[in-house]
């Protein structure tokens, strides 16, 4: 796979994901927020989580980012903006709280006022990152547009990187770019989470 481009490989999973009967998106939905209940992903009360929300076909569901907030107590949702010529800003951070949120630009949804600086990522001992796929190395590859490679930069170098993928998009290898910043783990709906093997 890491002989494809980057945008050939995109257009493959996007579609592949696509493809996926809503009955099955369902229940990994249900499969992620089970292995987010469970002792394999260490969670404590008054710890801070960086999640997102999932859109279109991305695996996952509002109901994971319910789980996270039960068991970490706060949760911060990724807010993008670009500059006045559509260039991708390093993401803002905004609290979730369950209702509030609302529609924003390509389909997001997110929460209202106030956010809170990109630094604010520092604060997260877990980041949820969404990706198209990951490889067994740490390689992810996401929707191109760069937020999270602006992003990623401000993060607590000790939190762990979990990349949410369906279980056929973890794969061996894909192509990467110095500036990558590795992910730590995936989470899959039938695997749960696997450590990956940083560069």
């Amino acid at each position: 796979m890491a002989t494809t481009s980057k945008a050939a490989l995109r257009a493959q999973l996007q579609a592949a994901r696509r493809r996926v009967a809503d009955d099955v998106r369902a229940r990994d939905a249900r499969m992620l927020c089970e292995h987010l209940e469970s002792a394999e992903i260490p969670l404590s009360g008054g710890s801070t989580v960086c999640a997102y929300v999932p859109v279109g076909a991305e695996p996952g569901s509002i109901e994971m980012l319910d789980v996270l907030l039960r068991r970490s107590g706060r949760v911060l949702l990724p807010i993008a903006r670009t500059t006045a010529d559509d260039a991708p800003l390093p993401l803002s951070w905004g609290e979730y709280r369950r209702g509030t949120l609302t529609s924003a630009r390509w389909g997001l949804l997110e929460p209202p006022e106030p956010w809170l600086a990109a630094s604010a990522i520092a604060e997260a001992a877990l980041i949820l990152v969404p990706s198209l796929a990951v490889d067994r190395s740490g390689v992810r590859l996401g929707r191109g547009r760069g937020f999270y490679d602006r992003s990623l930069g401000y993060r607590d170098p000790h939190a762990r990187l979990i990349a949410v993928v369906r279980d056929a998009e973890l794969v061996d290898e894909l192509p990467a770019e110095r500036h990558d910043i590795p992910m730590t783990h995936a989470l899959t709906p039938r695997a749960g989470l696997t450590a990956l093997n940083r560069r």
